[in-house]
């Protein structure tokens, strides 16, 4: 007959087993090298904020379409911080955003991921007409890259004509000083983002008495 005191240690037994195993597997180890964490979908033109986790030495963040070389892109920035922001490409497609270090004189690249920029659009708001030389209230939404800019211009000029203008990427509204000679205007959000370069997103007429 099995004691009652042999029942127990054989309990005793069974009830440790499982914790002996769980102290017996290996637990997982933080990984140590480097990562990359951004959007895989962003308007043409907007700034791209990447989020870096131990960036070697030296370390360059780059935008390339998918087929390029590592010796090709389109984009490459030094990161100054661990959420630097990247220009991207202004015309809608598929690229890639890539973390590279310099190895023998040329790029190498460490990490990958896919980033599809969609089509871009713009809004201008406005009143319809303005005094000579007066203020003109403007709100400019776009993609609001750091060289994006709203200009005030007559309405043949070319795509790089100068005129009254401010930055959306520092303010989305602003105060223009209206043309002194009367007559048809014209208000024009500028994406200036690379592949694209500068291209009208969005005109509204204005005139000028």
């Amino acid at each position: 007959m099995i004691s009652r005191r042999h029942c127990l240690a054989g309990l005793a037994l069974l009830v440790l087993a499982p914790s002996a195993a769980a102290q017996n597997k290996p637990s997982a180890r933080p990984s140590t090298g480097p990562a990359i964490s951004a959007a895989r979908s962003i308007v043409a033109g907007a700034p791209l904020s990447v989020f870096l986790t131990r960036p070697p030495q030296g370390a360059r963040l780059a935008i390339a379409r998918p087929d390029d070389p590592a010796t090709s892109a389109i984009v490459v920035v030094e990161p100054k911080n661990m959420v630097p922001a990247l220009p991207t490409p202004g015309i809608a497609g598929s690229y890639e955003l890539r973390l590279t270090v310099e190895k023998d004189g040329a790029p190498l690249i460490l990490l990958r991921q896919p980033l599809v920029t969609t089509e871009p659009t713009a809004t201008l708001a406005a009143p319809d007409k303005v005094g000579r030389g007066q203020h003109l209230p403007v709100r400019g939404i776009g993609p609001n890259g750091e060289l994006d800019r709203v200009v005030l211009v007559t309405p043949d000029a070319a795509v790089d004509a100068e005129g009254p203008r401010f930055f959306p990427a520092e303010n989305v509204e602003a105060t223009l000083e209206a043309p002194d000679e009367p007559g048809l205007y014209e208000l024009r959000y500028l994406l200036n983002a690379p592949v694209s370069g500068l291209r009208i997103l969005a005109r509204r007429p204005l005139r000028v008495e």
